[in-house]
């Protein structure tokens, strides 16, 4: 295989909220299509996607085109407060909402993905399907991002 898909355990303050975040810097475009087309099965199950090549990502996001399940990317920063106030909630919704796809993008990493879909406050929530915008959330919210993502997960 030529992908390089590590998984390591993100702590978010203890314990009980640890989540597995899946880092994809592979270098094969068809394992990104085999994770969009495969994310319900168990094998995605409850994690979060974190891409730190832009090449990576546009592939995986072409391929999520034909795919009707939800994406849910948060744009976030590493030094940003609320961003990490949000992890836990998105390490949650992703264990909890196993039909939708959860993609974190560092923007300071990805600035170039984050400048494509007008980022400026960190962090963004930016829900897809089938490669369109449907909704968008603005700041560390965890009830609003929940209320999104089962109006638009169905």
């Amino acid at each position: 295989m030529g992908a390089n898909i590590s998984t390591e355990y993100e702590a978010n303050g203890s314990a009980m909220n640890k989540g597995l975040v899946v880092t994809y810097n592979g270098s094969s475009a068809n394992n990104s299509r085999d994770i969009v087309s495969n994310g319900s099965s168990s094998a995605n199950k409850g994690r979060v996607l974190a891409f730190h090549s832009s090449s990576k990502w546009k592939s995986h996001f072409e391929a999520s085109k034909v795919n009707s399940n939800l994406m849910v990317i948060d744009f976030k920063a590493s030094w940003c407060g609320p961003s990490r106030y949000m992890e836990p909630a998105m390490n949650e919704f992703s264990a909890k909402y196993t039909d939708v796809h959860f993609i974190k993008i560092d923007v300071d990493e990805l600035e170039d993905v984050a400048k494509e879909f007008g980022i400026q406050i960190m962090p963004t929530f930016i829900l897809i399907k089938k490669g369109e915008e449907v909704d968008k959330l603005v700041g560390a919210n965890k009830e609003e991002l929940r209320k999104k993502i089962e109006k638009h997960r169905v």
